[in-house]
C-alpha cells in the first residue's frame, strides 16, 4: 500500500512562515509529478503548486513568489516552504502524487492524497 504522510502544519501569525512536509511510502516503483492543494472552508479544493520529477515547478498565481515547492527524490518526500502567510491562507493543505506501481505485473500509475495538514494564520 502506498501512504503519503503530510507534517508542518500549524498556527502562525501574519507574515510568518511554516514547512510543509509530506512522504511518501509502500511499493513505489517511481514518482511523476507532486504538488500541494488546499481547501479553506466552503471552498472548492485548488492547486497550491507541483513539481515534476525533473525539477520543474509551477505555482498559483497568488502563491507565488511567496511559496516554494522542492523535493527530494531519493526520499520520496515533497516540501512547501511558505512565508508572508496571510489570514486567507488559511486552509487544509493536502499533498498529492501521481505514483507508479507494479500490479499484476504491470506498471500502472495512480493519483494519492494524504490525509492534510491543517494551517491557520492569525494573530
Amino acid at each position: 500500500q502506498v501512504q503519503l504522510v503530510e507534517s508542518g502544519g500549524g498556527l502562525v501569525q501574519p507574515g510568518g512562515s511554516l514547512r510543509l512536509s509530506c512522504a511518501a511510502s509502500g511499493s513505489i516503483f517511481g514518482i511523476n509529478v507532486m504538488g500541494w492543494y488546499r481547501q479553506a472552508p466552503g471552498k472548492e479544493r485548488e492547486l497550491v503548486a507541483a513539481i515534476t520529477s525533473g525539477g520543474s515547478s509551477n505555482y498559483a498565481d497568488s502563491m507565488e513568489g511567496r511559496f516554494t515547492i522542492s523535493r527530494a527524490s531519493a526520499k520520496n518526500t515533497v516540501y512547501l516552504q511558505m512565508n508572508s502567510l496571510k489570514p486567507e491562507d488559511t486552509a487544509v493543505y493536502y499533498c498529492n502524487a501521481a505514483i507508479e506501481v507494479i500490479r499484476d505485473g504491470f506498471k500502472k500509475r495512480y493519483d494519492y492524497w494524504g490525509q492534510g495538514t491543517q494551517v491557520t494564520v492569525s494573530s
